[in-house]
């Protein structure tokens, strides 16, 4: 019997329009299903080719504001270089989503980053030079 495989993250937001914007823009994600169930809109957004493997699962739903601080969970993302890095981090300042954390660069394995919250307070990171993903 094989090892499991990872297919999905689920996350809750407020406003589904508002999130299924942020990961196309933030994170170039196409929306690729979407459904109500029972009054509760569900959309699968996934990267262009790797859809059928993996996808962020977004379900709109009201849910408390995360705790202050935050703990940092949080969805990565590996970027082309250092400058989009700073490229994504300046977009997300001006938008108004923070930073949580850097630019900076965390050393070997971590690399250059990013950390910043979508619109409904979940943390994202945005890397180049991490010791896995397309740019590693």
């Amino acid at each position: 019997m094989g090892a499991p495989t990872c297919t999905h993250l689920a996350i809750f937001a407020r406003d589904i329009s508002r999130s299924v914007a942020f990961y196309r823009r933030y994170a170039g994600l196409l929306e690729v299903h979407r459904r109500v169930d029972d009054g509760v809109t569900v959309v699968w957004m996934g990267e262009e080719g790797r859809d059928d493997a993996f996808v962020i699962v977004i379900i709109e739903a009201e849910h408390h504001d995360a705790v202050e601080p935050g703990p940092l969970a949080h969805i990565g993302y590996a970027v082309e270089s250092r400058e989009k890095v700073d490229e994504i981090a300046a977009m997300a300042a001006r938008e108004g989503l923070g930073p949580i954390q850097g630019p900076l660069d965390a050393g070997p394995i971590v690399g250059y980053l990013c950390i910043f919250n979508d619109p409904d307070g979940n943390a994202v990171e945005f890397s180049h030079g991490q010791a896995l993903g397309p740019y590693a």
